[in-house]
């Protein structure tokens, strides 16, 4: 189209025309491109386009029908402002209930089995014939059943996800690497038997119990209700409760620990192979509430972390693993120098205890170590005596004795342990040594602390891994307790015979939630101690969706990392403080898979939960958010309605307790609404309130079914079929679905069930379309194209949404939302139509769509096309395909970028990976290890290590090479929000050699812009704008302060650091290869001789 100044120059001279000439050479293509698109022009568009889209989403979702019939009951409905500090600590006192029956049925099995220890003389030749988890109903060629494999009777159970079990009796599993037919063992499994009544009858109490169990000190695992266990394709089990965190931390007292390891030029070889697999073993028994330090010495000190030095950090997994790393960097040469060594070890217990920020219970120095020439008396008397509050345990080093003498003086002068670590094999046994003698004072002063474990999954577990296929891992807390000998000559001695627990899936907390007293955008989440999280909706411990995998650190997330807005930690130190109280912020919370976010200010109450180290919290957002209402209607009105076909409730929400009596367990909460208002089970437990908001919803919404029937039967309309699914919700998790095509015309099939958890009720949220829907205007309606999960977006539909509020003010609560879907041609085709009007009298119009100079869009509020000339950029972000227009949008300030952080995320990295003894640090390749180092002596008689290293070095010496994988990282990305005050704009972009022009204008009474853009310029010079996010890295001295800084955290209640009772004279000797252990490897032999 030509510029105005065209006509003007036709007009001119010949002069003028040369002067015009010339001028256009000169400027080149500017004046070319100069096209004004007509503002008016695409109003019109926009508004043919508006109208008719609006049309087509209210007739058929029947909006206007649902806020008719809502008005029409407006008069009997009494509006009130949610009492938020009210209603969290109602949550925390039912959760306090809940934690409590917990705790209550796990002191049952502490008495029972103390009291069958008590009356249980030991017996060295007992033969008992046990249920051996993994033998169980196991034959033998012959088809007879093999040794603790007798037949136990499996079932599937729905409590139990309809794994097979045994609800009557329990199991037992004994780690690979023991012998289970060791007296230790099966005496511990002869007395405690006597905890299957128990467990049953723990069930029988609590219904909503799940695992139950006992972890005894000398390694094996009773569990109820029985379940079979399956080795791994090694042929391994590598579960031993003993390191699990339930047992070392209702075993233990917190502690601060510095580790010392021997790098002298005689530890060369496998010993420091076999040194560094025994820190990592050590590493791995401390817990979030555990401080420690690792100092290498050989004549100088070596922080394994330099920036570390002269401190101590807790012991989360992220710093575990951070210290792991560098314990492949220490190499052995010089002399020990260990007097150096100990020194620093007692300044930096003794600094760091005054500072109050460690365990402030606890002390212990870990000498890991080939030998010690001297006994070292005069420091342990300058530092450590009389009281002896440093504990010693020494780990001795090879097979030499001539030092041994030394270190178990040391060990048994400060209430410690000595033991000696030959192989790998021995590892993981000798290091729990010093576990039993922690919980000596504990023992002794008979105090049965609750311990309550974070948030984790135990995919080690049976139930979990065959759970993990179908339905993802369970994230669950474990309530623990420790059992302790009650027998009075072993009282001195402390001994501690085991740990009892039963796990609580996190989403048994969530029931106890009533998520329509949350509003739309309100949650509720608890945290720990420590500050981590133990529920949260924005909490991701998974990666890889459709893989399940866990993130290394999904266990230790913390509050600040999710509530990031907060960057003083004013809620998290609150919380983790154990107050009550609130707490407001402006929060930017992302919706449809992080690519969209919602802004608006949070009211935050909290409380802790008494009796468990957990604090509660709950945010409701300000406007409708903060508002609730209650209708009323007869249970005989209510009861017809929930009658129909259409009707589903939130399979997430617990309108009715199914899980306390095994009879209701399969009924759906439907089902169980309308048993319970007929009176038919008396034993239902039901919450009367959303019941009668439930039957209100369904009487007030029942009309529009009849309404969406006589669309569907009408022929005349929808007859291309493009409207293919009518849809509402409502606060109450209440859902009626229609469609207006077979159920196999579907474009989308998943869209509504189940597994599109975006889209339905779910005990986190509410659905995606009415979220979005309740922060539009009332009135208009909300378009979008769902994103998939894979990286290119290939969704064929259009979802409508819009909600539906009882008056017409903000402080109304939104009470439904109604929506369509519809096909993306179909949708397309609406606007291509719209495009093509025009208002000039003659027909012919000035400007179109389908001109080759310029490109039209439909885009919604957050920047993503919906509508473009090429296909393939649908759900593509607008940025992304122009770069410039878009720029410049958020120059004008039509759009703004909001920056948003993602402190879960999982980045690509370039590891080197060998097989070096980082690898070994899997137990079944330093047991495999180990097996080779003892078959080296059995058949060379070599006294030394040399060897057993060669022959180790096929483990060692593998070529190193870069690996890419995933790691945790920090990212920063973007978000883009439409600014709701401009509904139309005009600009001019200069580029390098031409001027681009634009128009964008709001589609009216929905969440859509139109942008029509100059193609002939293409401006190439602006780059893209993106919303990938962009790693956060940290330099070094950065680094150094995020692995200082301490974070406030709130000391366990209890600490049982010593009692003056306690025996120090069980201290520890030099173990040695028993027989048995001999004829466990015997298998493994054969194995590894056949690879």
């Amino acid at each position: 189209m030509a510029g105005p100044g065209s006509q003007r120059r036709a007009s001119r001279g010949a002069s003028a025309l040369l002067a015009a000439v010339l001028l256009y050479a000169a400027l080149g293509d500017v004046v070319r491109s100069e096209q004004q698109i007509p503002l008016s022009v695409v109003k019109l568009w926009a508004s043919a386009f508006g109208g008719e889209i609006k049309s087509i989403a209210a007739k058929y979702s029947g909006s206007q029908l649902l806020q008719k019939k809502y008005k029409e009951y407006e008069k009997d409905v009494a509006i009130e402002e949610i009492d938020g500090l009210q209603l969290v600590k109602k949550l925390a006192k039912n959760m306090e209930e809940m934690f409590h029956k917990k705790a209550e049925a796990v002191r049952r099995l502490v008495e029972a089995a103390e009291e069958a220890h008590l009356k249980h003389e030991f017996d060295a030749d007992l033969q008992y014939e046990y249920f051996n988890a993994v033998l169980i109903n196991e034959r033998d060629k012959d088809g007879n059943f093999l040794e603790l494999g007798k037949e136990f009777i499996l079932a599937p159970n729905d409590h139990f996800n309809n794994l097979p079990v045994n609800i009557s009796l329990s199991d037992v599993q004994v780690p690979t690497n023991m012998y289970n037919k060791d007296p230790a063992i099966v005496n511990g499994v002869y007395w405690s038997e006597s905890l299957n009544k128990v467990f049953v009858d723990n069930f029988d109490r609590d219904p909503s119990l799940i695992w139950q169990y006992f972890g005894s000190a000398k390694g094996f695992f009773r569990q109820y209700p029985g379940i079979k266990w399956e080795p791994d394709e090694n042929g391994v089990i590598a579960f031993d409760c003993r390191n699990r965190k339930w047992y070392i931390q209702a075993a233990t007292s917190p502690k601060d620990v510095v580790i010392l390891v021997d790098v002298s030029g005689s530890m060369k070889g496998l010993r420091l192979t076999i040194a560094k697999q025994t820190v990592s073993s050590i590493l791995d028994t401390l817990g979030d509430d555990d401080f420690f330090n690792i100092i290498a010495y050989n004549e100088e000190l070596h922080y394994v972390e330099p920036c570390l030095n002269g401190t101590l950090v807790q012991a989360d997994r992220t710093n575990k693993e951070h210290f792991r790393e560098h314990l492949d960097k220490l190499f052995a040469k010089g002399i020990g120098m260990l007097d150096i060594a100990l020194n620093e070890a007692f300044n930096i217990l003794s600094d760091f205890n005054h500072t109050g920020q460690g365990s402030i219970c606890s002390q212990a120095i870990m000498l890991i170590t080939d030998g010690a020439v001297d006994t070292y008396d005069t420091i342990f008397a300058k530092y450590n005596w009389p009281d002896r509050k440093v504990r010693i345990f020494t780990y001795l080093i090879g097979r030499e004795a001539a030092f041994a003498d030394n270190l178990k003086w040391m060990a048994c002068a400060n209430k410690g342990f000595f033991t000696q670590i030959s192989t790998l094999a021995d590892v993981q046994e000798n290091v729990m040594e010093y576990l039993h003698v922690l919980s000596r004072p504990k023992v002794i002063d008979q105090e049965h602390d609750v311990v309550w474990t974070e948030a984790y999954i135990d995919s080690t577990l049976p139930q979990a891994q065959k759970l993990a296929d179908d339905q993802g891992l369970v994230l669950m807390t474990t309530v623990a307790m420790p059992v302790f000998s009650k027998q009075n000559e072993t009282r001195s001695k402390g001994i501690l015979l085991g740990v009892v627990g039963t796990d609580v899936p996190v989403k048994e907390l969530l029931k106890t939630i009533p998520k329509y007293k949350l509003g739309i955008h309100g949650y509720a989440f608890a945290i720990t101690n420590n500050g981590y999280i133990l529920t949260h909706p924005e909490l991701r411990p998974l990666y890889e969706e459709g893989k399940k995998r866990r993130k290394p650190d999904y266990s230790s997330v913390d509050l600040s990392e999710v509530e990031w807005e907060d960057r003083d930690d004013v809620l998290r130190n609150a919380m983790v403080n154990r107050k009550t109280g609130k707490f407001s912020m402006e929060v930017k919370k992302t919706v449809d898979k992080g690519k969209r976010v919602l802004v608006m200010t949070n009211d935050y109450y909290y409380t802790d939960i008494k009796g468990t180290p957990f604090s509660l919290g709950v945010a409701l957002s300000r406007g409708h958010g903060k508002y609730f209402f209650r209708g009323n209607v007869t249970i005989e009105e209510g009861l017809h309605d929930l009658e129909h076909p259409d009707v589903s409730l939130a399979d997430e929400w617990s309108y009715c307790n199914t899980d306390l009596h095994p009879e209701h367990r399969h009924l759906s909460q439907l089902e169980a609404i309308k048993l319970y208002l007929k009176g038919k089970e008396p034993l239902l437990q039901c919450d009367k309130e959303l019941i009668q908001e439930v039957l209100f919803d369904a009487v007030v919404s029942a009309p529009i079914e009849a309404y969406w029937t006589s669309l569907a039967l009408n022929k005349s309309e929808n007859s291309d079929k493009g409207v293919e699914v009518a849809f509402l919700g409502t606060r109450t998790g209440l859902s009626r679905i229609n469609l207006f095509v077979g159920a196999e015309q579907l474009t989308n099939q998943d869209f509504l069930k189940a597994g599109d958890k975006e889209n339905i009720f779910n005990a986190d949220h509410f659905p995606l379309w009415y979220r979005r829907a309740a922060e539009q205007i009332p009135g208009s309606f909300v378009y979008s194209i769902p994103f998939s999960t894979g990286t290119v977006n290939k969704s064929n539909v259009v979802t409508a949404s819009t909600s539906i509020q009882l008056l017409d003010e903000r402080k109304s609560p939104v009470v439904a939302a109604v929506g369509i879907q519809m096909k993306l041609e179909f949708f397309q085709r609406k606007f291509w139509t719209a495009s093509r009007q025009c208002a000039s009298l003659d027909g012919k119009c000035s400007i179109s769509c389908d001109d080759e100079t310029v490109n039209c869009y439909l885009i919604d509020n957050n920047g993503f096309i919906l509508v473009s000339e090429d296909y393939t950029q649908t759900g593509d972000f607008f940025g992304e395909v122009e770069g410039a227009v878009m720029n410049k949008l958020l120059t004008m300030g039509s759009f703004k970028r909001i920056t948003l952080y993602d402190y879960q995320a999982m980045c690509r990295a370039n590891k080197e990976s060998s097989g070096g003894a980082r690898g070994l640090l899997d137990p079944y390749n330093a047991f495999l290890s180990a097996v080779r180092c003892i078959m080296t002596e059995l058949v060379l008689f070599l006294v030394e290590f040399n060897l057993c290293s060669w022959w180790h070095s096929d483990m060692t010496a593998k070529a190193q090479k870069l690996k890419q994988t995933l790691e945790p990282c920090d990212t920063e990305y973007p978000a883009f929000v439409s600014e709701r005050t401009i509904k139309e704009t005009t600009g001019n972009i200069a580029c390098e050699d031409c001027s681009k022009s634009f128009v964008i204008q709001q589609i009216p009474s929905s969440n859509l812009f139109m942008v029509v853009v100059d193609s002939s310029c293409l401006c190439e010079s602006v780059a893209p704008i993106t919303m990938a996010p962009i790693e956060i890295r940290y330099n070094e001295s950065l680094k150094c302060e995020r692995l200082k800084a301490q974070k406030i955290r709130r000391r366990p209640e209890s600490c049982h650091g010593f009692h003056p009772e306690e025996n120090a004279r069980e201290c520890g000797g030099a173990l040695s290869l028993q027989a048995e252990a001999v004829l466990l490897l015997l298998p493994l032999l054969l194995m590894l001789f056949s690879r």
